[in-house]
């Protein structure tokens, strides 16, 4: 039994699994300390990874050597490209998965991580002496380290309402984490309230199956994880869809005194985009259903997860709403809706790598920093991982920049902007989409998480040979001329236009109804060249890439252009450099939030909200630039 180590973390849910395995893989000693080993990346809310954004955020994680794509697509119970009718660059995946078979898969792989040890107990406070030098437990036990990863969820303080009943605990049926927050603020470390919640659960022996309808699978070849050897291997499980109803509204209406919500109890701000269903029919008055959707527990279980009824309504109303949905007149439920209160925070106080402004040392992870979501959280593990590893061995931090990933995009918006309200990927917060497609995280962040020595090296060689075969496939498509007798005829069975005069290939793949494997269909010599020359077992991936490389080229390199231009800014140093409340000639607001927020970059600075132009102008000339 060892009591140093190079990294601790504290939590072991989506980001405190990432952190720990990333640090561990890096060659760093580290311990993962959690309350519970029977609840390891316990998936709290719905059973589900990726989606919106969040989808791209997983194949991330994935292509820098992370686990959560890898775990999603063994323990997947059915797949979705979401936006697959819309352009690449809004492509997202989502999958549900086998809640107890993800969490068991987690700790397997934990146990397993050469460098990983793994502490049941709570942290209780850091041992801080001008720097994070350990923890001390709830048992009485010090364990000493040269960084720490705070990864602790919606554990610290955490207060659940049912109604106007209040638990303590982090998590129905596990209690709540107390001591850090109050240590944290004492070394000068700002914090608030957060508030989510989650639907109740329902047995599925007592919904009537006949008045849902279905929402049919997708026979989709799609997966999170870049490695072939990853395949989906559950039995495939279809949701239903259930509506509400002016009955349904009616009663929880009746609800609303008693609404933690809505009669002073619940203080602290819960995600907009994820509103409770008393929110709903508050929000939206006119509306006289909502659409709710049944998401199954796992591969065999009787456990369903009602998204879309998240709720802290007292029991008795819960349970009375459900029963005037049709499907639910004879329902029982294995546990109601609930929401929770917990600290966050603020992460203006870190740098990008995620280590504190504060405390050098320490670095925090996930829902402690203000966000909602298991794809955000573990993106933001991993980058807390990694650069706890590289801190550790006094190496500098390893950050992604907003035109380099989601993740990017994620960690800059919380270190330079802050949080009002839980925050939650959206492709609309990222400016340079069409750069960040889920088909090509690997190409974007292998070889940059190669170098750093958490991608292995069969992962960087699986990449450099998709990129040779997706640009030598380029090439033979720019090369390869396709006369119009040999395609003519089924361009006239499927009322495509005519080819006139003989064409390139690459040309024809550019035509809005066509793809290649269309095109294969048709042309022997192409559909010979996919057979002899890319691999059977990534050749969906790859044929897709080229594809999206032909058709969007234009796009994708007018949009590398104007990140290379705005780059320029990211590369010129601010932090340490102007003594901004000297400075009389920015405004008020700009002096205020320059010092609060203190940006590595005049990028960084530029996009402090209330920043202007002219301040960026002012900083600038200063600096002599």
């Amino acid at each position: 039994m060892r009591f140093d180590y190079d990294v601790i973390v504290i939590g072991a849910g989506h980001a405190g699994c990432e952190a720990a395995h990333a640090a561990a893989v890096m060659g760093a000693s580290t311990l993962l300390i959690t309350l519970d080993m029977n609840k390891i990346a316990q998936m709290s809310c719905n059973p589900a990874i990726g989606g919106i954004a969040k989808g791209q955020i997983v194949r991330e994680i994935d292509a820098l050597g992370g686990m959560t794509g890898i775990v999603t697509d063994k323990t997947a119970i059915q797949f979705r490209m979401l936006n697959s009718s819309k352009g690449p660059a809004m492509w997202s995946p989502r999958a549900q998965s086998d809640r107890m078979k993800f969490s068991a898969m987690w700790r397997t792989i934990l146990e397993n991580t050469d460098n990983l040890s793994l502490w049941q107990d709570d942290v209780t406070a850091l041992i801080v002496d001008d720097k994070v030098e350990g923890v001390r437990t709830k048992a009485g036990i010090e364990f000493h380290s040269k960084t720490v990863v705070i990864t602790a969820g919606t554990f610290l303080n955490g207060l659940m309402h049912i109604g106007r009943v209040q638990i303590k605990g982090g998590r129905i049926s596990e209690p709540a984490s107390i001591g850090l927050t109050e240590q944290l603020k004492s070394l000068g470390i700002r914090t608030d309230r957060m508030k989510t919640g989650t639907p109740v659960r329902i047995d599925g022996r007592s919904i009537n199956w006949s008045k849902t309808s279905v929402q049919e699978l997708e026979e989709d070849n799609h997966k999170f994880s870049y490695l072939p050897e990853i395949k989906r291997e559950l039995k495939q499980r279809a949701c239903h869809i259930v509506y509400t109803n002016e009955r349904t509204h009616e009663i929880l209406r009746q609800g609303l005194p008693d609404s933690p919500l809505y009669n002073g109890q619940i203080q602290s701000i819960g995600p907009r985009y994820c509103p409770s269903i008393e929110t709903k029919i508050v929000t939206f008055v006119d509306k006289s259903e909502h659409q709710l959707f049944i998401e199954p527990e796992g591969e065999d279980t009787q456990e369903f997860y009602l998204n879309g009824f998240s709720s802290s309504l007292p029991f008795n109303i819960q349970l009375e709403a459900l029963l005037t949905i049709p499907a639910f007149e004879n329902i029982s439920i294995y546990r109601p809706g609930y929401a929770i209160e917990y600290d966050f925070f603020d992460p203006t106080q870190l740098s990008h790598s995620l280590e504190s402004k504060i405390v050098p040392g320490l670095f925090l992870a996930g829902q402690v920093n203000g966000t909602t979501g298991y794809e955000e959280a573990a993106g933001q593990g991993l980058i807390a991982g990694v650069n706890a590893a590289l801190k550790s061995r006094s190496e500098k931090p390893f950050t992604l920049n907003r035109d380099e990933a989601y993740i990017g995009v994620l960690i800059d918006d919380l270190v330079t902007k802050g949080v009002d309200e839980p925050y939650r990927m959206f492709t609309s917060r990222a400016e340079y989409r069409i750069l960040l497609r889920q088909d090509d995280a690997d190409m974007r962040l292998t070889e940059r998480s190669h170098g750093i020595g958490l991608a292995d090296e069969e992962r960087y060689n699986l990449m450099l040979s998709k990129k040779d075969q997706r640009d030598r496939f380029i090439s033979f498509a720019r090369s390869t001329s396709v006369r119009p007798e040999e395609i003519n005829p089924y361009f006239e069975r499927v009322g495509e236009s005519l080819l006139k005069q003989t064409m390139k290939l690459f040309d024809l793949i550019l035509r809005p109804k066509l793809n290649i494997m269309m095109l294969a269909g048709q042309l022997s010599y192409l559909n010979d060249y996919i057979n002899n020359n890319i691999e059977v077992e990534r050749r969906n991936e790859i044929i897709e890439a080229a594809e999206i490389l032909i058709k969007y080229g234009g796009y994708i390199e007018r949009e590398r252009a104007l990140a290379d231009k705005m780059k320029r800014l990211e590369n010129v140093r601010l932090a340490g450099m102007i003594d901004y409340n000297s400075v009389k000639s920015l405004s008020t607001e700009a002096r205020q939030k320059l010092v609060k927020i203190n940006p590595e970059t005049v990028g960084q600075a530029s996009r402090i909200p209330g920043i202007s132009p002219s301040d960026i102008s002012i900083l600038l000339v200063l600096l002599g630039r």
